[in-house]
C-alpha cells in the first residue's frame, strides 16, 4: 500500500476508487480525517487530505505523528505528500525556482519526533 497525504486543495485524486472510508485511533491522538482506501492502476492506496476534508486545521495543529502512525497501522509501505505553498510576490510565478535565505518556522513547540522521553514508539 501507498499512503498519500494531501496538501491544500488537494481533497481527492483522479483515477483512485475509493473503496473504504477508515478512522484511525492513535497514540498519538487522531489523524487529520479518515484515510481513505482505494485502488489505482491496481495499487492500493490510503489517501488522507492533511488539512482535514473541510479545511479546517491549520498548518501549525495538524497532528503529523498520528497521520503517519495511522499510514503505519494501514500497512502503508511507502508515503507521498502532496502540497503547495502560496507567493507574496508577483514575480515568483508558479514554477520559479527559489532559494531561501530566510525561515519562519512556525512548528516549534510541539512534538517532532516518535521518541520521547517516556517512551519509545517504535515503527518498525
Amino acid at each position: 500500500m501507498i499512503g498519500v497525504i494531501g496538501g491544500s486543495g488537494v481533497y481527492e485524486i483522479d483515477g483512485v476508487v475509493i473503496k473504504e472510508d477508515k478512522r484511525i485511533s492513535t497514540p498519538f491522538g487522531d489523524p487529520s480525517n479518515s484515510y481513505r482506501i482505494g485502488e489505482i492502476s491496481g495499487v492500493e492506496v490510503a489517501f488522507l487530505p492533511r488539512h482535514g476534508s473541510l479545511h479546517h486545521i491549520a498548518p501549525h495543529k495538524i497532528n503529523y505523528r498520528a497521520n503517519i502512525w495511522g499510514f503505519r497501522e494501514l500497512g502503508a509501505e511507502r508515503i507521498i505528500s502532496i502540497n503547495a505553498v502560496g507567493g507574496i510576490r508577483r514575480k515568483m510565478i508558479p514554477g520559479a525556482i527559489v532559494i531561501l535565505n530566510q525561515i519562519i518556522d512556525m512548528t516549534g513547540g510541539r512534538a517532532s519526533t516518535f521518541y520521547d522521553e517516556k517512551e519509545r514508539a517504535v515503527l518498525l
